[in-house]
């Protein structure tokens, strides 16, 4: 089986892409979600949120909201403003966020390799956000939510996909500040250097999207064991809709930290506490940490600057990827032996606050009393993801926050 599949995909018309194309459906909230499509009828929110045209207080997760799902689906192919494509086909997909800029490719991917491992995972899943994912592509018999692949460096593929993205787009929306374009690549020849290409590749790293890929591989192993075709390649739902980007050109921001107390220590205690750990040196501005190993902390008004004492890190061995993180060093030397945070998951004294956000907002959670304290990281690099999934192994909860972020709408792969 191929590691990816073109796809026919089902899309907005061009003209109409700009009022269908949204945010993910796991950035907003139901309450976010009916403000943004307040009088954007194509909204792809009615579809990847449906409670908004439900009951306000009605439980995303029921029956109801994915029956609406489907239905609004219908409609906006009934309307003609969602096409499907006539001919399976690859995609590219740009996105342009002021000076960065990343080109990748639209596939489908093999649920096959994903259970293999040759597309391979950094993060544990919840059942219940599997389960949420399982009824929707089962409600609509597609999946609409597309998983964030990395390819490792690969100057072929970059330069097809390359190729790709000359001509006239299908799309071309800006959202949010991000510029979505997106090509097709019916070309046979295209097509078949692109699926050969890949073949050739080592691994695929799901870098945003387990929850997805997860419940992809259950509505699989569900039609498999229902025996509803006769060749399990030939089945469409042994595919999932990824875009898949060049490693080198992800950005992953910082995944910051606050937390609500210090665990009953005054300020000047806490201060010495963690002094034995790490080196603590004031500042007179906000603290972005230019290197791992380094932490900026904002505490009572100030900014610190935290450097974890290096004999910490040369105990960790070099074939552990998890324990080097920066994110698992300030866990191991801080949170949990001075706050008491054992469990990232389920510890409601700690929040989490993507980088996007930027520094002023961990200022803000601290000032307004909130929080006590605040935890700014160094950003996780691709290469350590690509390491720990690599090793088979987890990364610690909120350690990547991938910007910019996929549209959803765009394109969604149909299960024939």
């Amino acid at each position: 089986m191929s590691l990816i599949k073109p796809f026919a995909g089902l899309r907005p018309l061009t003209e109409r892409a700009s009022e269908v194309a949204a945010p993910p459906y796991d950035v907003l909230s139901s309450a976010e979600a009916r403000e943004r499509a307040a009088g954007l009828p194509w909204s792809f929110l009615h579809i990847s949120k449906a409670e908004i045209d439900l009951a306000d207080d009605i439980d995303p997760y029921a029956p109801e909201v994915y029956a609406r799902s489907a239905e609004n689906l219908g409609s906006m192919i009934a309307a003609g403003v969602l096409v499907r494509d006539p001919s399976p086909r690859f995609y590219a997909y740009r996105m342009t966020m002021g000076e960065h800029v990343q080109t990748g490719l639209v596939a489908a991917a093999s649920v096959a390799d994903y259970e293999t491992n040759r597309i391979r995972k950094h993060e544990f899943t919840r059942p219940d956000k599997e389960d949420d994912r399982v009824r929707q592509i089962e409600a609509l018999n597609a999946q609409t939510g597309p998983v964030l692949l990395a390819y490792p460096d690969s100057a072929n593929i970059d330069a097809l996909i390359a190729a790709g993205s000359e001509g006239c787009a299908i799309a071309d929306v800006v959202a949010d500040g991000v510029r979505h374009t997106t090509w097709a690549i019916t070309d046979e020849t295209a097509i078949a250097a692109i699926g050969k290409a890949f073949d050739a590749l080592p691994a695929l790293y799901i870098a945003d999207g387990h929850h997805r890929s997860a419940a992809a591989a259950r509505v699989a192993a569900a039609r498999r064991s229902r025996e509803l075709v006769a060749a399990a390649d030939e089945n469409s739902a042994e595919h999932f809709l990824a875009v898949i980007f060049p490693a080198h050109e992800m950005r992953i921001m910082d995944y910051n930290r606050v937390v609500r107390d210090l665990n009953g220590l005054s300020p000047e205690a806490f201060l010495a506490r963690i002094a034995s750990n790490f080196s603590v040196t004031p500042s007179a501005s906000r603290v972005t940490p230019e290197a791992p190993g380094i932490v900026g902390m904002y505490l009572g008004g100030k900014w610190y600057r935290l450097a974890i004492n290096s004999a910490l890190v040369e105990r960790i061995q070099a074939n552990d990827p998890v324990a080097r993180l920066d994110v698992s060093l300030l866990s191991a030397h801080l949170l949990d032996p001075v706050l008491g945070i054992t469990d990232l998951r389920r510890d409601k004294r700690i929040d989490f606050v993507g980088g996007i956000r930027g520094l002023a907002e961990l200022e803000r959670r601290v000032d307004s009393g909130e929080m006590a304290v605040a935890f700014a990281m160094h950003a996780t690099r691709m290469a350590d993801l690509m390491a720990v999934a690599d090793s088979g192994e987890v990364m610690p909860p909120k350690s990547t926050w991938f910007e910019p972020k996929l549209a959803d709408g765009l394109l969604s792969h149909v299960l024939d």
